[in-house]
C-alpha cells in the first residue's frame, strides 16, 4: 500500500503545481494547455461559466458513485459568499496548496473504501484475469462508467486512455491490479473537471452563428439547481442523444426531477445557501449568557429549520409566504428545552404546533434565525433587521461607517437594546441605515440571543413596536403578516433560485424577465417546486452567456497544411 500510495502522489504532483492557488480560468487554461488540440473544423466549444462544486454536492457525487457508506472525513476549502449567495461566489474560488492536500487525502481514503475486498465488486464489476497484473479491458470498463458520473459528461478519448495507462502502470508497479485502479481513481477524484462545474456552449444548429448550452451542461445546471448533485443515467441519456433540448424532454424531466426524493435534498441545499444556515459552522455564544447553548443545539437549529422548509413547500406544497406565519414545525429534546416545551416523544424528532397563542410564528422565531443573527451575548435589533432586508426582500444594508461608536448599544446592563439603539441612533450618519434596518429587528425582540422568549431586560419591560415603510407592526407575528404580504419576498425568492441556479449575478437586463417569472409564481399559489420547475423550463435559465471576445476565438480556422 506504500507504493501505491508513493505513485499516486507522484502522478497528481504535477497537477498540484497547475492548480495550486491560481485563479480558476488561469488553472484551468493552463491545464488545457497540456493536451494537444487537432485544428477545428467547426467553431469550437466555449467555456462559459467554472464554478467550484461545494462540500454537499461533493458529498452526493460520491454516494451516488461509490454507495452512501462511504466515509468522508475532511474539512473542505471554505467558499464565498457573492450578492447574497454562496452558488454566486463558486465561480470566483479556486483550489489552495492547502486545499489541494485536503482534497487528495480524500480521494485517497475514497479510494480504498471503494477498492476494499468487502465492496470492491460493487466499485469494479468485471473480473481481471489476474488480480496481480494489469487489465486494460476491465479498466477501461470502471474508468469510463465512473468518470462519466463524476466529470458529468463521457470521458474524451485522451482523458480515458490516460487512466488506463496509469491503472497498468500502477499495477506492473505494484504487482496489483486494484492498486492500479485505486491510481486511475484518484485522479478522476483530483482532476479539474470533477472539482470544478465546467459549463460549455456550443454551436446552435438552428441559428447560425449562435450559441447554446450543450447537452451535458443542461443537464448538470438542471440536476444541480433540483438535486444538488450531478445528473443521473436518464438525464446523462437525454443530453447525450440530444433529447434534452427538445422543450418536451426538458419538460418531462423537470417534472420527474420534482417528483423524485432528490428533490429534498436539492431544496435543502438551496435554502441552505439563502438563509445563509453555513453560519453555524462558526457561531459561538458566550456561555454565562446563554449556558444551554451547545454543539447539539446548534446543528438541531440548523436542522429544524431545514426540515420545516421543505415540509411546508416540498412535502405539503404550500404557500411559500407561509414560511413566516406557520406554527407547525419539528422539534427535538435540545429545542424542547430551549423553546420550553414538553417533549414527550420517544423519536429523535418529532412534529410540533405551537399554539396560536404562542409569539412563536414562522422562520423568523426558529432558534436559527433569532441565533446566527445575533450578538455572543445579546440579541441585536439591527443584525436581525438587516438580514430580514437582505434575506427575504433582496435590499442589501451598506456596511456602517468606520468610526462609528458601539458602545451604548453593547452596554448589556442597562435598560433594553430598544433604548439604547435609539441613543446610538442619534450619532450623525447613523439615523438613515437603521430606520430603515431595525424596524423589523425591534419586533423581534421578545426573544434573546439564543432565540429564548423573554418579556423584560434588566427589568424592564420590552416594547416590540415598530414602524415599517409606514406601517405599525407589533411583535413577531406583526412582522410576519406583513412579510407575508410584502411583494418583494416572492420576487426576492425568484431572483435567489435564478441566480443560484445559473450561478451569477442579475441586473437591470433580468428585470422584466424576474417580473415574469413572479407573477407566473403568484399564479402558481407560491408553490416552490411549480417555481423550479418554472424557472429551469425557461429559456432565460438554460441561455448560454458567452464571455466578451469568446466567440471570436472559438470561430473555424483552416489548419496550414505543413511545409
Amino acid at each position: 500500500m506504500k507504493a501505491v500510495t508513493a505513485a499516486v502522489a507522484a502522478g497528481v504532483a504535477g497537477l498540484a503545481l497547475i492548480g495550486a492557488s491560481l485563479p480558476v480560468e488561469q488553472a484551468f487554461s493552463t491545464a488545457s494547455a497540456q493536451t494537444p488540440r487537432v485544428a477545428p473544423v467547426a467553431a469550437a466549444p466555449i467555456k462559459v461559466n467554472v464554478r467550484r462544486i461545494t462540500e454537499t454536492q461533493y458529498r452526493h457525487a460520491i454516494a451516488n458513485v461509490f454507495g452512501p457508506d462511504i466515509k468522508l472525513n475532511a474539512r473542505f476549502e471554505p467558499e464565498k459568499r457573492e450578492d447574497g449567495l454562496l452558488a454566486i461566489g463558486g465561480a470566483q474560488l479556486s483550489l489552495t496548496s492547502s486545499g489541494f492536500e485536503q482534497y487528495y487525502s480524500l480521494a485517497s481514503s475514497i479510494a480504498d473504501q471503494a477498492l476494499n475486498e468487502k465492496v470492491r465488486a460493487r466499485t469494479v464489476p468485471c473480473q481481471p484475469a489476474d488480480a496481480k497484473k494489469s487489465d486494460d479491458a476491465c479498466a477501461r470498463q470502471v474508468i469510463s462508467r465512473i468518470g462519466e458520473q463524476l466529470f458529468r459528461r463521457p470521458l474524451t478519448s485522451t482523458e480515458l486512455g490516460a487512466r488506463v495507462k496509469t491503472a497498468s502502470n500502477g499495477a506492473a508497479k505494484t504487482g496489483d491490479f486494484y492498486g492500479g485502479m485505486k491510481l486511475a481513481l484518484v485522479s478522476l477524484l483530483m482532476a479539474p473537471e470533477y472539482l470544478f462545474r465546467m459549463e460549455m456552449a456550443e454551436a446552435d444548429p438552428a441559428k447560425a452563428g449562435a450559441y447554446r448550452l450543450d447537452g451535458y451542461t443542461k443537464a448538470s445546471r438542471l440536476s444541480y439547481l433540483l438535486w444538488d448533485s450531478g445528473p443521473d443515467q436518464e438525464l446523462m441519456d437525454a443530453a447525450k442523444s440530444g433529447a434534452i433540448h427538445s422543450d418536451a424532454t426538458l419538460k418531462q424531466q423537470l417534472a420527474r426531477m420534482v417528483a423524485a426524493p432528490k428533490f429534498r435534498d436539492g431544496a435543502r441545499a438551496f435554502f441552505v445557501d439563502m438563509l445563509q444556515l453555513d453560519g453555524f459552522d462558526n457561531l459561538t455564544k458566550d456561555p454565562g449568557a446563554y449556558p444551554k447553548f451547545n454543539q447539539s443545539v446548534s446543528d438541531s437549529a440548523k436542522e429544524q429549520t431545514l426540515r420545516t422548509m421543505v415540509d411546508l413547500l416540498v412535502d405539503k406544497k404550500r404557500d411559500y409566504r407561509d414560511i413566516f406565519s406557520s406554527n407547525e414545525t419539528q422539534i427535538n429534546r435540545y429545542l424542547a428545552s430551549i423553546y420550553k416545551v414538553p417533549y414527550a416523544s420517544k423519536d429523535e424528532w418529532t412534529s410540533y404546533t405551537f399554539p396560536e397563542s404562542s409569539e412563536r410564528a414562522g422562520v423568523l422565531t426558529q432558534v436559527s434565525f433569532l441565533s446566527l443573527f445575533a450578538h455572543p451575548a445579546a440579541s441585536s435589533p439591527t443584525r436581525r433587521g438587516v438580514k430580514v432586508h437582505e434575506i427575504f426582500m433582496c435590499e442589501p444594508t451598506p456596511d456602517p461607517p468606520a468610526d462609528v461608536d458601539f458602545s451604548k448599544v453593547r452596554d448589556s446592563a442597562s435598560g433594553t437594546v430598544r433604548g439604547r439603539l435609539l441613543d446610538h441612533m442619534q450619532n450623525t450618519g447613523c439615523t438613515a441605515c437603521h430606520r430603515r434596518s431595525d424596524p423589523p429587528g425591534l419586533a423581534l425582540e421578545h426573544f434573546d440571543g439564543l432565540g429564548q422568549l423573554r418579556l423584560s431586560e434588566n427589568g424592564a419591560p420590552i416594547d416590540v413596536s415598530a414602524d415599517v415603510d409606514g406601517k405599525t407592526i407589533t411583535g413577531a407575528q406583526g412582522l410576519a403578516k406583513y412579510l407575508h404580504e410584502d411583494k418583494k419576498v416572492p420576487a426576492c425568492l425568484v431572483r435567489n433560485v435564478f441566480a443560484y441556479g445559473t450561478g451569477r449575478k442579475t441586473d437591470e437586463r433580468d428585470e422584466d424577465y424576474l417580473a415574469g417569472q413572479t407573477s407566473a409564481f403568484a399564479a402558481s399559489g407560491y408553490r416552490l417546486p411549480d417555481l423550479m420547475v418554472q424557472v429551469a423550463s425557461s429559456p432565460e435559465f438554460l441561455k448560454a452567456t458567452i464571455p466578451a471576445g469568446a466567440a471570436q476565438a472559438a470561430a473555424p480556422t483552416t489548419a496550414k497544411p505543413k511545409q
